[in-house]
């Protein structure tokens, strides 16, 4: 589909768009003044955001590049209950420390990412816990909750597909919408925003909040939902066998970082480029045209690229650079450290243990399997036996001991 405004085909193209309420009165409104103010919220559930977020991120920096001032929600209020949307169960009830602790991490993460400054297109972060920790919850219900249907809220995907997995749905997680949507409205009064965007799993929560605007006679609203970010296999990005790739180089060092972009499936690279980078469409079309060995330099360019809007462009070139020449010219010096005790080397680690602990194995029992489908390798050498232990022996032959899970994975070990 064409569209008039340049912002609305721009991410199309890229592949952001997957709905639209109000498709042709947000693509006019676009055309009479390109300053709009649009919002994206990130609940407060970790320290960090992940690369499941990335898109999401990606459309804030979009916004700024058209002239749009994009506000940044931290959920400090819904995280108090959780989003059910989608979910098998309730989410565990965080602490308030907790939620403060996440919202400072997750602050710090996307000023790293997205300019803040004080121009025109500058993003502004806010948090809901200012208007909603003072909610009178009597006069909410009167002055909102009259507004909303429960036969419509039930009809939403996001919530009858717990319910039809006969998965409890409690009253707490059931408000959440309503939080949702006056979020949008205290925006839109506070600021002016007019366009809210989410990942598709945020749909009924983005509609209930234009619904609600309507009925309070506020200017119309409008939502955009883009795609979540799925591989080739249908499966969320953002989560690994050894956990979340976290956006934070605290808890995720740049150098895994760019390993796991480099990594991704052939069939996942151009939509990819077209989403997670700044690169212009026709750079992108001629490295998705590579065949054969040459899409391994275009992972290399996506790896880089990603690298380089979350860790700065010095952190991505480090990560290129110690990548090539650890694999390719097989520089295992130049691997990650993962730093045990003379002590421990003394006593011996078993194989299985120093797996978990490095992350190479999720769990005791995956490190198992990983040893006897003879996925495991100790300085080059495959070992199938899962009582194999680490010891000053495994040194003798260099200062670190080089371990390997698959084809792909790799770590030093160093004695600290």
């Amino acid at each position: 589909m064409k569209h008039k405004s340049e912002f609305l085909n721009f991410i199309q193209e890229r592949g952001y768009l997957y709905q639209c309420a109000g498709a042709e009165g947000l693509d006019r409104l676009l055309l009479q003044d390109n300053h709009i103010i649009a919002y994206i919220g990130f609940d407060c559930t970790a320290p960090s955001l992940h690369a499941g977020h990335l898109i999401q991120i990606m459309m804030i920096r979009h916004l700024q590049k058209f002239g749009c001032k994009p506000i940044v929600l931290l959920g400090g209020g819904t995280t108090k209950i959780g989003d059910p949307s989608f979910k098998d169960k309730a989410r565990s009830i965080l602490p308030i420390e907790n939620i403060k602790q996440n919202t400072s991490g997750i602050k710090r993460v996307l000023e790293k990412m997205v300019s803040f400054d004080d121009g025109k297109t500058g993003a502004v972060i806010v948090n809901n816990a200012d208007w909603l920790d003072n909610i009178k919850y009597i006069d909410f219900l009167r002055d909102i909750g009259e507004h909303f249907s429960v036969n419509r809220m039930l009809s939403f995907d996001s919530v009858k597909i717990r319910l039809d997995r006969e998965q409890n749905l409690s009253f707490l997680e059931f408000n959440y919408m309503l939080l949702q949507a006056y979020d949008f409205v205290e925006l839109n009064r506070k600021y002016g925003c007019r366009l809210q965007i989410g990942g598709s799993d945020q749909w009924g929560n983005i509609v209930n909040g234009i619904e609600l605007g309507k009925k309070l006679n506020l200017p119309e609203l409008f939502g955009l939902t883009s795609p979540l970010l799925l591989n080739a296999q249908g499966i969320k990005m953002g989560k690994t066998e050894s956990g979340a790739v976290w956006l934070d180089s605290n808890m995720l060092k740049p150098y895994d970082y760019w390993q796991y972009f480099r990594n991704v499936d052939d069939q996942d690279l151009g939509r990819f480029l077209r989403l997670l980078t700044d690169l212009p469409i026709d750079e992108i079309k001629k490295l998705e045209s590579l065949k054969y060995q040459e899409i391994n330099e275009a992972k290399k360019v996506l790896a880089t690229e990603v690298t380089k809007i979350c860790h700065g462009e010095k952190e991505a070139e480090i990560a290129r650079s110690a990548a090539v020449l650890a694999f390719e010219n097989e520089d295992s010096s130049l691997l990650p450290d993962y730093v045990i005790t003379k002590e421990q080397v003394a006593n011996g680690i078993p194989l299985v243990d120093l797996l978990h602990d490095t992350g190479l194995g999720p769990s005791k029992g995956a490190a198992k399997r990983l040893i006897q489908g003879n996925g495991c390798k100790v300085n080059n050498n495959t070992i199938n036996d899962v009582n194999y232990i680490i010891n000053f022996e495994s040194f003798k032959d260099q200062p670190f001991v080089k371990l390997s899970a698959g084809k792909k994975r790799h770590i030093k070990v160093v004695v600290g």
